[in-house]
């Protein structure tokens, strides 16, 4: 990329949020005065999975998956500290407490305000959100906070490689708890789709360009992919909240109160992941990649599932949506935070 295009890059995204904001208006408006186009789109399906949106998440997290190096993994045990605090924020306390929390506000503080089916598949939603950590953007948020590449690295592929294992075994386990009836085939395979492949293509990829140990090549590459990312990132919100249209202007309370849970949930883990890395003295170019992995979901991946398991118009593809809302701007502000403290850290 050119010096000009890399700096209007990093301009646009400074202000990803207001991207966001702008297509989640686009979306909700062209759902609203063109719904028979987006019902076309969303009968673009293939074992429930709709394949337009296959496509932009494709294109998303492809130029992501290219930066995963397992042969990384090699250097796990040098900073041991860091990859615990990831994994047992994302495997053993975040999916939980999710679940737990979507339980308490929607079968019981939000009882009276919601239809207990359209509870259960809130619930549904959030926990998909839960058991969904972050791969694409992570890197992103490493950068914000200018964090070790490297070790984001490490953190990221063995994050990956427990998600290709774990996801759809917890995401069972979890929705069983709601009582909801997980169909196992469509589980499978969204895991397929939106993590094993892009992970091997962008394991090809990588090891195609980088036959020759030459790093460069694989960061021009996925800098010229960049872009691409950003407009399927867009594309997709729009796509999304085009489908949610009648359903978000005609129950915008409903959007207040799922996004109540997943505050308090984003929030709670940072904190968590982020003073537990600052009292174990985790280095902070660690420790606040930790944290925001900890954080942030995968929603590429949530979306996708609950939209395969549930449906387009479903409270389960809807919670996912409202996660995607609420996700960019809670992060953008836990990125400021760390910065701000970061001289707290050895």
């Amino acid at each position: 990329m050119t010096s000009r295009s890399s700096s209007l890059m990093g301009a646009f995204e400074r202000y990803l949020s207001l991207w966001v904001a702008l297509c989640i208006i686009v979306g909700v408006a062209l759902g609203a005065t063109l719904p028979n186009i987006f019902q076309n789109i969303a009968a673009i399906e293939y074992a429930s999975v709709n394949l337009v949106v296959a496509v932009f998440i494709w294109v998303m997290i492809y130029p992501m998956m290219v930066n995963v190096d397992f042969a990384s993994l090699k250097n796990v045990g040098k900073k041991p500290k860091g990859l615990c605090v990831t994994l047992v924020v994302n495997w053993l306390i975040k999916p939980f407490s999710m679940a737990a929390l979507g339980i308490l506000f929607f079968e019981h503080i939000f009882a009276g305000l919601v239809e207990p089916q359209a509870a259960k598949e809130y619930i549904a939603g959030m926990i998909l959100l839960g058991v969904a950590p972050c791969t694409a953007m992570v890197f992103v948020w490493s950068q914000m906070v200018r964090g070790d590449a490297n070790y984001t690295l490490v953190q990221v592929s063995v994050n990956d490689i427990i998600m290709v294992f774990a996801f759809a075994p917890l995401a069972a386990l979890l929705l069983g708890v709601t009582d909801i009836v997980v169909p196992w085939e469509t589980l499978l395979l969204s895991v397929i789709l939106y993590v094993v492949i892009p992970l091997a293509v962008g394991y090809a990829t990588r090891r195609l360009l980088d036959g020759s140990g030459d790093h460069e090549r694989i960061a021009a590459f996925t800098g010229r992919l960049k872009p691409f990312s950003i407009i399927g990132l867009l594309a997709t919100v729009i796509l999304l909240f085009g489908f949610q249209a009648q359903t978000l202007l005609a129950q915008p309370m409903v959007i207040a109160l799922i996004s109540v849970p997943l505050l308090i949930q984003s929030y709670g883990i940072f904190i968590v992941a982020y003073v537990w890395g600052y009292l174990w003295r985790v280095p902070f170019t660690t420790a606040a990649p930790a944290a925001l992995i900890g954080t942030s979901n995968f929603f590429e991946l949530a979306v996708a599932v609950a939209i395969s398991l549930f449906g387009l118009s479903s409270g389960a593809a809807l919670a996912t949506v409202v996660g995607v809302l609420v996700e960019v701007p809670v992060m953008l502000s836990l990125v400021a935070i760390a910065n701000r403290t970061r001289r707290y850290f050895t």
